[in-house]
């Protein structure tokens, strides 16, 4: 498994923008499927972003669809996840998972996963 480490959570007021980064040691998050998701407080652990190694395809939850971009820098070996227009209904830990199942969006379909960043969006 990958030792993976998010960056950049903050706070920010609602119409503001945030980069989020994802490293990861042990592993080059090119050659595998990387995804961001979010967990609120008294909710489940939801999918935001994923990014496919073959195709560089990015496929993204209905709800930031249009505002959230996820990206791979492979010479830093990182992954990021810009995220404009918030909203305060994005509040939450972010969290990157790597994994090795296509466009998985289901959090039992990566096995690395970092600690987590909080991101707070006030209005």
């Amino acid at each position: 498994q990958a030792q993976v480490v998010e960056s950049g959570g903050g706070s920010v007021q609602a119409g503001g923008s945030l980069r989020l980064s994802c490293a990861a040691s042990g592993r080059t998050l090119g050659n595998y499927f990387v995804a961001w998701f979010r967990q609120a407080p008294g909710k489940e652990r939801e999918f935001v972003a994923g990014i496919t190694r073959m195709i560089r395809g990015a496929y993204y939850a209905d709800s930031v669809k249009g505002r959230f971009t996820i990206a791979n820098d492979n010479a830093k070996n990182t992954v990021s996840l810009q995220m404009n227009r918030l909203k305060p209904e994005d509040t939450a830990v972010y969290y990157c998972a790597v994994g090795t199942k296509a466009a998985a969006m289901s959090v039992k379909d990566y096995d690395s996963w970092g600690q987590g960043t909080q991101v707070t969006v006030s209005s």
